[in-house]
């Protein structure tokens, strides 16, 4: 195998197989490809000792990256992708308002940082506590539980009070759409990375009248693999906060137990 050699350490995409043909895989747009399937969804996933993976998405781990931090590697990309690589870009001076803190919002949260945002406000429920308490440790400005206080009031209290520059859902809620509009200044932007399947049963217009941008943002490609693994291996994202725990294999229930509890933002399974 070209570039790679029995023994060395890497991270893996999620895109287990591409078509290689359509449009998408032609244009470099892989993760749009729509015969697409990524591990653990809709191809048999990476919970054993050993994955055949191609090599188009393996990425080497820098040798200063642990397997653990480099485990999470793929959060890391979703929030790079829905923060940097949309547009418009998150801008220095930047309020940002994230909805969600677990694994993605946590990510989002260091991207947001890195980026100059100078609010970052991290929303959750009484669920998050814990989590919420990590969200301060690791830059943001405000938390808060929406189920104490009404996060709008919050929002128009920062800076020109006209709301915020970016509101990023990672909550997977659909109503979370509808507060999202309620947060977002004129002219801003809501990304939404969180999967919702409820119905909505709420007017879009606010959405015409302050001329918002309503982007969606789905995966990640190779280039930002590169880029994640080498804030990592750089130190500007730590994410010894994020880990809450390294389980092996056989205690993946307890891992997932811990983080249904909001206990820990990210379980690590390691086979050895």
């Amino acid at each position: 195998m070209k570039g790679f050699e029995l023994g060395d350490r890497v991270a893996v995409e999620t895109a287990a197989e591409v078509c290689g043909r359509c449009a998408y895989c032609h244009s470099g747009d892989y993760n749009q490809c729509p015969h697409r399937l990524g591990y653990g969804a809709l191809y048999d996933g990476a919970f054993t000792q050993y994955v055949a993976a191609r090599q188009q998405i393996l990425h080497h781990i820098p040798a200063n990256v642990t397997f653990e931090q480099a485990s999470l590697t793929e959060p890391i990309c979703v929030a790079y992708n829905a923060l940097v690589e949309k547009t418009p870009a998150l801008r220095p001076g930047d309020t940002v308002v994230i909805q969600g803190p677990g694994p993605i919002g946590m990510m989002a949260l260091f991207v947001a940082k890195l980026r100059g945002a100078s609010e970052i406000v991290m929303l959750g429920t009484r669920h998050d506590r814990k989590r919420l308490a990590v969200a301060a440790e690791i830059g943001a400005t405000q938390t808060l539980s929406i189920d104490d206080a009404d996060p709008l009031d919050l929002v128009r209290s920062l800076g020109d009070g006209y709301g915020a520059d970016l509101v990023v859902d990672c909550s997977g809620v659909s109503i979370a759409l509808q507060s999202a509009m309620e947060m977002v200044r004129p002219n801003g932007t809501i990304t939404k990375i969180g999967w919702g399947p409820q119905p909505l049963g709420f007017n879009l217009d606010p959405l015409v009248q302050k001329a918002v941008t309503l982007q969606g943002c789905f995966s990640h490609l190779y280039d930002t693999w590169e880029r994640a693994l080498n804030l990592l291996s750089t130190g500007q994202i730590d994410l010894s906060p994020i880990i809450g725990g390294v389980y092996p294999l056989a205690d993946w229930e307890a891992a997932f137990e811990q983080m249904e509890s909001g206990e820990n933002v990210k379980s690590v399974l390691l086979t050895s």
